[in-house]
Formats: C-alpha cells, structure tokens, sequence
C-alpha cells in the first residue's frame, strides 16, 4: 500500500473503510423531539465554555429513524442535546447520542465530533400513539409518547425548514498516542438542501432513568414543553471549527 493510497482512503481500516467520504444524504429522515425544561446547573454543567444556555433551561430529546442514509444505511439513534448560543447565534449542542450501526458512529465521532456510542433506540407508531425508547446493556433508559398527528404544521413548513437549518455544535475530543488531547475542539455545521414533507405538534411525555453508563436522565425533566413530529430529507455537510481548546 502506497502513501498515496493512504491518504486516499476515506476512513479505517483503510483495507476496509467503515464508511465512506462525505457529504450524506438521508432521505425521509422520522423525528420524534421532546423539548423540556431543565435544571440550570446540569444544563450548565453539560454546556462547555464559550457556548452560553439559550433562555428557558431548556433541553430536548430526540428520536430518530434513519431508513435510508447514503453511506450509512439503515438505523435508529436518541439521545439529548440543548438549546444555546454561540457569541449570540442560537444553536443545537449535542450532549449525547446512541445508535445500533457502527458506521456512523465511526464516523460522526472523527469527523464532526458527535457524541456518539451504542445503544438500542426505536421509534415506531404504538397504535394512536408515537414512541420512542431507548435500552442501553439490556436496560431501558429512556421513553417518550406523544399524540399522532393531532396538530399539522402544514402552514409553517418554511419555519421548521428553518429550524432544521440551524447552527449545531458537537464538542469534539480526540486523544493523542499519548493520551493527551490532539483534537479539542467546537464543531459547527448546517445541514443542508432541506426538504420536509411533514411535521406535527403534539401532546408529550418523557421519561428518563438514571444510570451510569447512559446519562439521559442527568437532565432531568422539570416541565415539557412541546412534542415535535417530523419527517424531512437533508444534506450533512462537513463542518467547520469554531473555538479551538488547543490554540
């Protein structure tokens, strides 16, 4: 294997890449999202420096079901993440996330920085109403409902288009050889040419239980505000670095 074929290659193991290079298309990309008050010192905790907590206290969690992501492939994924700001310009900070495929895990862990790591996530419609669970080793962690379709958004198409368009931030961390840190960083990015083909609003509930491994549940829920019902096609792009812990 030549120098040049080794800086061909889009991911490891070289001989056998886990996923490919980039963008990613996903298309009828299913979103269950609960947004919820949280407590202000575990928001905070959770929130690195620069990043400053949008007003509210507010979290959300999110289910979401992948059938068809280029590269990827068919899978499902849940996890937490907070409403906040970067020097002013609202945005999405992933706090932590758990999916069943290991290439975007692989990936969205080197590349952008996702906080990523496996679990078992399902969304599915239970009779009248949407669910979404998560068991991480066996054990359920997380569930949410909300009501099916009582409320269409058919006339905001274009707000939650915009919505999905804006900044998110991943806290990216890559050790050294040595263990020390080679990448810390704050990753931006926008996801890009956004079609959706519905959305819907909705009674919600969630619930979460503590547990070591899997800490959804240390943000915990004061008060739901909203459940949100989705289904959209987009473009990941590559990101871009906004603060560098290194420089």
């Amino acid at each position: 294997m030549t120098r040049d074929e080794i800086l061909r290659g889009p991911s490891m193991p070289v001989f056998s890449p886990s996923y490919p290079r980039g963008p990613f298309r996903f298309i009828r990309r299913e979103y269950l999202i609960i947004t919820y008050e949280t407590d202000p010192e575990a928001l905070r905790a959770a929130l690195p420096e620069p990043l400053e907590p949008a007003p509210g206290n507010l979290a959300y969690y999110e289910w979401m079901k992948m059938p068809d992501s280029s590269g990827f492939g068919d899978y499902e994924e849940s996890g937490t993440g907070v409403l906040a700001t970067y020097q002013g310009t609202p945005c999405n900070f992933s706090v932590q996330m758990y999916l069943d495929d290991e290439p975007p895990i692989t990936a969205g862990r080197e590349i952008w920085g996702f906080p990523k790591k496996y679990g078992v996530p399902r969304l599915k419609l239970t009779k009248d109403t949407l669910t979404g669970t998560l068991h991480y080793d066996d054990e359920r962690v997380a569930m949410g409902t909300m009501t099916y379709k009582h409320h269409s958004l058919a006339d905001r198409l274009d707000q939650v288009r915009d919505g999905i368009g804006q900044l998110n931030v991943n806290l990216k961390l890559l050790p050294d050889v040595d263990g020390s840190a080679k990448v810390a960083q704050l990753v931006g990015y926008r996801l890009e040419d956004i079609t959706v083909h519905g959305a819907w609003e909705g009674e919600a509930r969630l619930h979460l239980i503590p547990h070591a491994n899997c800490r959804v549940a240390d943000l915990p829920v004061r008060r739901v505000v909203r459940g949100r019902h989705q289904v959209v096609d987009f473009t990941l792009p590559y990101g871009h670095v906004l603060h560098d812990y290194l420089a």
